[in-house]
């Protein structure tokens, strides 16, 4: 019998039409088994892997991935990109930090400034936040009128598609904490004097919202987890498990594409005699 993948057992599948945040418990490990330490260990052992996987996808330049990282404030995207992106090939890759809209992004669709960030074809594109911000800041804060934030769900979905049909594949890992958890963290780069620079006065005002986001995450993922770029919610309270399973299914997503080295036609011997001592 085939090993069950993480993607399987992390895929949002709403099975009754609608997926709930609230059934995920964010200190859960699923697929995990030997605890943390077995997390760092595996991590450290495909870390190769992954950058191997990588660099065929980069030698073949046909294709691209797109990953996609969510999380309520100090829910791990940072990290994740440190601990996980940071092992690949820099050459190879975009990364793209979607903060409140400018001025002249605002006088675009919300899209607009999406498709400029793009990776090309070889890379690994990774967006810190994305054009989920859209339908979930929006929404909690009432940014635009309901009837535009509820067509923005087609959109965005017609737009993945588009993205899969035209040879990027998009991976989407929304990293769950608690809130007891986020408290911890918040806690933890207060009293950290090296931390201090990451903390914002504006995670507190967001907290009183947190169940808004969540209504506003589960709707977004049922609404937007779809066969062609379905929505993965990552247990993120540990963040060796979060870094484990997002290694994971950046592996799984890789094999499946099965990058290939291309194969130029170069006169062996030829060169060979070119170069020699």
């Amino acid at each position: 019998m085939a090993k069950k993948q993480i993607r399987d057992l992390l895929r949002a599948t709403p099975g009754d039409g609608r997926f709930r945040m609230a059934d995920v418990d964010p200190a859960s490990q699923p697929g995990l088994k030997g605890g943390h330490r077995r997390a760092l260990r595996d991590i450290k052992a495909h870390q190769a892997v992954l950058f191997g996987l990588h660099e065929r996808l980069f030698a073949e330049r046909k294709r691209s991935l797109l990953v996609v990282l969510q999380a309520m404030d100090t829910g791990g995207k940072d990290g994740t990109i440190t601990h996980v992106m940071g092992h690949l090939n820099p050459q190879g890759v975009q990364i793209s930090a979607f903060k409140a809209p400018t001025a002249e992004e605002r006088r675009h669709g919300f899209l607009w400034r999406i498709r400029r960030r793009l990776p090309v074809a070889s890379d690994i594109g990774i967006f810190n936040r994305s054009h989920y911000e859209d339908v979930l800041v929006a929404r909690v804060h009432n940014l635009a009128p309901p009837d535009v934030i509820d067509r923005r769900y087609g959109q965005i979905n017609a737009f993945e598609k588009g993205l899969v049909r035209a040879g990027t594949i998009v991976v989407k890992l929304c990293l769950h904490i608690s809130y007891q958890e986020q408290r911890r963290r918040l806690v933890e780069r207060l009293k950290d004097p090296d931390k201090r620079w990451k903390f914002n006065e504006h995670d507190i005002d967001e907290r009183a919202y947190w169940d808004d986001y969540m209504g506003a995450y589960s709707l977004a993922i049922t609404r937007c987890s779809t066969a062609w770029a379905p929505w993965y919610v990552i247990p993120a309270d540990d963040k060796a498990y979060r870094n484990w399973a997002v290694t994971r299914i950046l592996m799984e997503t890789l094999e499946e594409m099965n990058p290939q080295y291309p194969r130029p036609k170069l006169d062996i011997p030829r060169l060979l005699r070119r170069l020699k001592p």
